[in-house]
Order: structure tokens, then sequence, then C-alpha cells
């Protein structure tokens, strides 16, 4: 089943300094079809204006994966942590038994990135963060983990859920493939171009939910750039 969800039917606010999009029930936003895809909680397309951001706030039980596409965001924590990751690059949060942290973006220009969450496999644990450079051009024509809680993804940040979350950019024409388990719940969303899954048409940020599927075959129409989440 490949349920292709077009962007102008996702949730939403403007808040000013936030433009979000949501792909699943969250904050004001309810769609009772809409609340998770497996474990896959939350994906947020957002938009950040310049010298703005998230003040800081808690979280607990859930692993929190952000994906950067232009700009760039600052991070603190009550861990002690802070970091800026940059377009193309990712960071993770294990939120464990709690946290809290700040998300903002300190550039002069706006900052844009999908927020994933997803439900960890077990709870509690201590918090932690960490963060990853995975430049486009070393996920060209395939794709490549970038989180994930399987044990051979050594070169992907950990996170603390049977779950992936990949990255492929193609050239228009090129084709990737991923191979799904059973039972298996895999959500998929265009950040740039035109796109083809298993023959079905989606645009730049539809997100497709994806299920009883085996194999995908991911062809651009144009050139794109893609995150997959692969999930229980």
């Amino acid at each position: 089943m490949i349920e292709v969800r077009p962007f102008d039917t996702l949730g939403g606010a403007d808040h000013g300094w936030l433009k979000a999009k949501h792909h699943f029930s969250f904050a004001r936003y309810f769609d009772p079809k809409r609340v998770n895809h497996g474990a896959l909680r939350v994906w947020n397309d957002d938009e950040i204006a310049p010298n703005t951001g998230f003040p800081a706030h808690p979280h607990a039980e859930m692993e929190i994966i952000t994906y950067v596409r232009e700009g760039a965001i600052t991070h603190e924590d009550s861990m002690g942590n802070q970091g800026r990751t940059e377009a193309g690059d990712v960071q993770v949060m294990s939120a464990g038994s709690g946290v809290r942290h700040a998300e903002f973006n300190r550039e002069d220009v706006p900052t844009t990135l999908f927020q994933i969450w997803i439900e960890p496999g077990v709870e509690g644990g201590e918090p932690s963060w960490g963060a990853k450079p995975f430049p486009r051009d070393e996920r060209s024509g395939q794709f490549v983990a970038l989180a994930s809680g399987f044990e051979g993804d050594t070169d992907a940040l950990p996170i603390r859920a049977e779950a992936r979350v990949l990255g492929a950019t193609l050239k228009a024409g090129e084709t990737a493939e991923y191979r799904l388990g059973t039972a298996r719940h895999a959500y998929l969303v265009p950040a740039t171009g035109r796109i083809e899954v298993n023959g079905v048409t989606v645009n730049p940020r539809d997100g497709v939910a994806i299920e009883n599927e085996t194999a995908l075959t991911v062809k651009a129409l144009e050139d794109a750039e893609i995150v997959l989440v692969d999930a229980a």
C-alpha cells in the first residue's frame, strides 16, 4: 500500500517566526487518521525565521531526529551539550527518562528542517545527543542510513528504536532501491524534486505512507533529495 499525502493537505501552523507543516497530528492539529505510522509519531516540516527558535522545553521517551535542509540549527540542552548542525547534516536526541533542550536559528537566513520523532523500543535510560555531517554527494544514487537502531549501521547516528532514518540524493532519471522487511512501516518525503515511488508520482514535500511493500524503487523525475524512515 502506497498512500500519497499531498503537501497542501497537511496540518500546519504559522506562528510568524515558525511556519510548520505537520505530517501527523501535532500540537493543535489533530487528524485521527494521521496520528502515527507504526513507531513514527511526528514528521514536521519547519521553517524557522532568522535569530529565533524554540526556547528550553522538556521531552521524555522519544527519539528526536533533526534533518537540516537549509541554514543551520544551534542546539543546547540540560546535559551541557551545545552544537550547530548545518544543511545536509543530522542531529539526534534520545530523550530517555527526561531532558530539556533549546533549538535556535542563529543564522541571518531562514532555516528549514524536518523534525522526526520515533517512539523508542525501551523506556527510560539516560538522555543523549549527537550530531554528524552527511555530505550529500556521499549519498548520491543510494539510500544511506543517517540514524539507526540496528547494529550493522555503524556509520549512522544511534537511536534507541528498531528503525532507520535514511537519505538519498538522485539526479533526474536515476533510481535507488530499498528493501523493507515484513510488517515494516515506511514513510518517505522528497525534500526537493518530483519522484516516483513504485510507479506512483510524488511531488516535493508530499508525504508517502508505505505498508505491505517488500521493496521500494524510487525514481527521480527531477533532481531530488529524499528522506525515508523505516520503522516497526
